[in-house]
């Protein structure tokens, strides 16, 4: 069973995520907006009372070494709000930046908001990106695999998120997601480390990439026929970044 997991933002908190994976030996994708980092710290917003802070481009590199980077759009827009010349740009330029700043494949891209429609997938498609996530969940455990609207199998902090990772079992993908900022106590991030350490006890589970599981995935299910939608209903009235 491949674990998959991915981290939205390019948050400060990161650099706690960063050594805590490592310490589980845990594979991970991080979605970043190369837009908006300055070169060093800069303040985002407030979530729970606790300000958020994004990192430096002079930290990026130590902090996500041996991790896999993944476009998040340049400016982190609502890429179905806007025309979508300006949103061809917003996905390229994204990529571009990162590609150039990390020196690696940028493979993956995550809609901001979770928000897209067909004109915008078919930009991140031409784009040169094998998949792209949206915020909802998996509803079905033999959902067929669009990659350009995949759709994660839960957040980190789903109450249901065993329930999730039992069904998802007869895939054998099981696919999380979340933001580090999201973890404003110490309980919530013994709770990660916890959960990290039960899924490495998970026989015959391996980490692995997003890319190589949507590939996986969409083998499997090449005679469905593919679905393409927005979010999920459960999360329309959620924000999410």
């Amino acid at each position: 069973m491949k674990l998959v997991q991915c981290w939205d933002d390019g948050v400060t908190t990161d650099v706690r995520l960063a050594e805590l994976l490592r310490r589980h030996d845990a594979k991970a994708s991080f979605n970043l907006n190369a837009g908006l980092y300055q070169a060093r710290r800069s303040r985002g917003w407030v979530h729970q009372g606790t300000e958020v802070w994004r990192l430096g481009w002079n930290e990026m590199r130590d902090v996500y070494r041996g991790f896999t980077i993944a476009n998040h759009s340049l400016t982190h827009c609502c890429l179905d709000q806007i025309p979508i010349e300006q949103a061809r740009q917003d996905i390229v330029q994204g990529c571009e930046r990162l590609q150039q700043f990390f020196g690696q494949a940028v493979p993956g891209f995550v809609y901001p908001f979770g928000a897209f429609n067909d004109a915008v997938a078919d930009a991140v498609r031409e784009a040169g990106h094998v998949y792209a996530r949206t915020t909802g969940q998996a509803g079905h455990r033999d959902a067929p695999a669009e990659a350009m609207a995949w759709q994660p199998d839960c957040h980190f902090m789903a109450p249901d998120f065993w329930a999730r990772f039992e069904r998802a079992r007869t895939r054998g993908v099981f696919h999380f997601w979340g933001h580090s900022y999201e973890m404003v106590s110490e309980a919530q991030w013994d709770a990660l480390d916890t959960m990290l350490a039960r899924l490495n006890r998970v026989p015959g589970a391996q980490w692995g990439d997003v890319a190589d599981a949507v590939s996986a995935a969409r083998l499997e299910d090449a005679q469905l026929p593919v679905q393409r939608g927005l979010v999920g209903d459960e999360e329309k009235g959620r924000p999410v970044r």
